[in-house]
């Protein structure tokens, strides 16, 4: 049998476009402790930035590109998720930022749980944590 060479192997990177580069990549940084990977300017024009979580692949990839007109995000559209140790301890995280959650967090007796941030655009940052004994979510 030979190998299936057109199917698609791996999730690479997501797109978000933004309005403000400098203030999302600070967010992201600063906020979720991502890790900036490389940016550069596509043969288009559009600003790239690429950054990671430290214990994944998949990067994010943030994009401003003006003469597309402004982003505008709609509610719930789509999110990021990202596993945390403590939404506890997250939300005194975000205190020290002058954030607080837009959903506070949602516990089961087991421990795992989720909350939900949003990013400067309005792009909503879901937050994961494990349970008891590595519980999935």
């Amino acid at each position: 049998m030979l190998p299936v060479m057109s199917l698609a192997k791996k999730l690479l990177h997501t797109r978000y476009r933004v309005n403000d580069l400098e203030r999302t990549v600070k967010f992201y940084r600063e906020v979720l402790g991502l890790q900036e990977v490389r940016r550069h300017k596509s043969p288009r024009g559009s600003e790239l930035v690429f950054l990671k979580a430290p214990e994944s692949e998949e990067l994010i990839e943030l994009c401003s590109f003006p003469s597309s007109g402004p982003v505008q995000v709609q509610p719930d559209l789509t999110h990021l998720a990202f596993e945390v140790d403590s939404l506890e301890a997250f939300g005194r995280h975000l205190a020290q930022h002058g954030l607080k959650f837009s959903e506070e967090p949602h516990l089961r007796p087991d421990g795992t749980g989720f909350a939900f941030i949003d990013a400067p655009e309005g792009y909503e940052i879901e937050l994961m944590q494990k349970g008891k004994g590595g519980a999935s979510y």
